[in-house]
């Protein structure tokens, strides 16, 4: 390509062919002069009537300047220790299992003279993407380690490879694989003898599709890559009864089932209501009172989960323990199973006029629509909290909450944005509006209930999923691609998780488990 400039060129990605056969061998046997130069025919002829989608070549107007050839085989075979004549069978037939859960990548390569072009990367990429497509599990390949012969003498292969990947040593090959996600996961000892540069070693290269769905007999172990959420921004009204306030409460449940949300989730203390019920004189005995509502409310909720087929979580509800009163935020699962998670860190107010302790658990929730935790109000506004949670694979993070001015509403606001940011998450908030001029402390309202999301390319620019109209009653639904937190944390603009310098610094729970 020395006389052409790159506006001359016509590149174009295909599947290799037959007729192919011809150039792909002078191709071959000028990059592989070392270690047998070109594949025979039959070879070829073999892989792409065995597994056409998986080799792909890139031409410039009909001239055929690069290559990917690819086989499927058993992860768990190839994962481990294996040689490049485990991959060979007799007469140089590559050994492709059309029952592999994997790829293998047997060659990649490029005419020297289009090197500059980074047609590498888009065989990587093409690769990449057969493996999704195909559902396969990872991309496995036995890497050369080409310029290792210089330094044979003096340092391990392990050493060599921990300099390249520091980039104190140039490799052509690894340090390549290394900058397009591929992983060293061992050293493969007498991989091809024949390969004198890199000395008979190779790396065993990983690449793991984060897409992957495991082709599960039991649905019951079905992940959804898509979960669909509903947020009331619950209107505060006066009801005359516990049968009446539940009966707005189905309505909620009954109207997300109908968009078929796999959670619905109320703000804190949502149930405030029923204070109006009692006498409003003494305050620590008037939230006493709405504790008692405890069990006859999630018995309904829990029923309602399983009537309607979608999962409540029940914002926060004051709760009794012995000489304890919690605030209590319940998961009411649809298969009829409860769960909850108690406010860990509480509010001057809730300290002072209710006399509300802080529990001391915290935990992330298996559901049928991922991992989801917790946290009411105060609490997201503790970093701490939800890295905890963030390490034990949290997914989507519900936030009911209770503000009345829009400056609390703010604080909770803008931390559950962080949070979304630091754990690579989905961070859901639901707050109540209006007011209730008969139960003391219940006086004003504030919120914007919302979704927010990590701040990448594979986002909203703005990292709102959704929001409501401030200080109106409202329903939000949206839809969560759980997939793109996986693909976010593997290969973000930044990845905050991988990122992490626990060599420095940690966050550890102290409390009970």
């Amino acid at each position: 390509m020395s006389d052409e400039s790159p506006s001359d060129v016509r590149l174009k990605l295909r599947n290799l062919t037959l007729e192919d056969y011809p150039q792909l061998a002078r191709l071959m046997e000028t990059i592989y002069p070392d270690i047998g130069g070109a594949w025979p025919a039959a070879s070829i002829k073999r892989l792409i009537q065995e597994f056409p989608e998986g080799q792909v070549v890139i031409e410039d107007s009909g001239h055929l300047i690069a290559a990917a050839l690819t086989i499927q085989c058993n992860y768990d075979r190839f994962s481990r220790q294996h040689t490049y004549d485990d991959l060979i069978g007799r007469r140089e037939q590559m050994k492709h299992d059309p029952e592999g859960d994997a790829l293998y990548g047997m060659d990649l390569f490029v005419d020297p003279e289009y090197r500059d072009l980074r047609l590498g990367r888009r065989l990587y990429d093409a690769r990449k993407e057969i493996c999704r497509n195909l559902n396969m599990r990872a991309i496995l390949a036995g890497g050369r380690i080409t310029n290792y012969h210089k330094y044979a003498d003096d340092i391990s292969p392990t050493d060599y490879i921990a300099a390249v990947d520091r980039k104190d040593i140039h490799d052509p090959i690894l340090s390549f694989q290394l900058a397009n996600d591929f992983e060293v996961k061992r050293l493969l000892k007498d991989y091809n003898p024949q390969d004198e540069k890199s000395q008979g070693y190779a790396t065993l290269l990983e690449w793991n599709n984060i897409l992957y769905e495991p082709d599960w007999d039991d649905l019951s172990q079905h992940r959804k890559s898509v979960v669909r959420v509903g947020i009331l921004q619950w209107q505060m009204r006066l009801s005359k009864s516990f049968e009446d306030w539940l009966s707005h409460v189905e309505y909620f449940v009954d109207t997300f089932a109908d968009y078929q949300a796999d959670f619905v989730l109320f703000p804190e203390f949502f149930n405030a209501p029923l204070m109006g019920l009692g006498d409003q004189g003494n305050q620590f005995e008037a939230i006493r009172f709405l504790s008692t509502f405890a069990e006859r409310t999630i018995e309904s909720l829990s029923e309602f989960a399983i009537t309607y087929n979608i999962n409540i979580i029940a914002g926060s509800i004051p709760v009794s323990e012995g000489e304890l009163l919690l605030n209590r935020a319940y998961l009411c699962r649809r298969d009829g199973t409860v769960d909850y998670q108690d406010k860990l860190h509480i509010t001057p107010h809730e300290r002072r006029d209710w006399v509300i302790d802080g529990g001391d658990k915290l935990k992330v929730f298996e559901t049928d629509a991922g991992r989801i935790g917790i946290l009411i109000c105060y609490d997201v506004e503790f970093p701490e909290l939800s890295r905890l949670l963030a390490r034990q694979g949290m997914d989507i993070l519900f936030v009911p909450f209770w503000t009345d001015t829009k400056n609390g509403f703010l604080r909770v606001q803008r931390c559950a944005q962080a949070r979304a940011i630091e754990n690579e998450c989905y961070v859901a908030i639901g707050g109540s509006v209006g007011n209730l001029p008969q139960v003391h402390n219940v006086d004003i309202q504030y919120a914007e209930s919302a979704v927010y999301s990590p701040s990448d390319i594979m986002f909203p620019h703005d990292a709102v999923i959704t929001e409501s109209t401030p200080n109106t009653e409202m329903a939000l639904v949206a839809d969560l691609d759980l997939d793109k937190l996986a693909q976010l944390r593997h290969e973000g603009s930044v990845t905050n998780a991988k990122d992490q310098r626990l060599d420095l610094y940690e966050v550890k729970w102290m409390g009970k488990s």
